[in-house]
C-alpha cells in the first residue's frame, strides 16, 4: 500500500499533483477490494484506510477548486 500522507502535505500539493494522487487511491482501493473478493486480506482494515485516504484526497481537492 502507498506511504500515508498527512492533512497538512494533501493540503500543501496542487492541483495536478492531487489528482494524480486521487488516481493512485482509487487504483489502490479497486485493487485491494478485488484482492479481497477473491482472496480475503489478511487485515481488511486497510480497505477501510485506503478509503478514507481517497476521501481526504477528494476533499483536498474540492476545496482547492472552490478557492480557484
Amino acid at each position: 500500500m502507498a506511504k500515508k500522507h498527512s492533512k497538512e502535505s494533501l493540503h500543501e500539493m496542487s492541483l495536478p499533483e492531487l489528482q494524480a494522487r486521487l488516481k493512485e487511491c482509487r487504483e489502490t482501493s479497486f485493487r485491494l477490494k478485488f484482492q479481497h473478493t477473491s482472496n480475503p486480506l489478511k487485515n481488511p482494515m486497510v480497505i477501510r484506510t485506503a478509503r478514507r485516504e481517497l476521501a481526504r484526497v477528494l476533499t483536498v481537492l474540492r476545496q482547492k477548486v472552490e478557492v480557484a
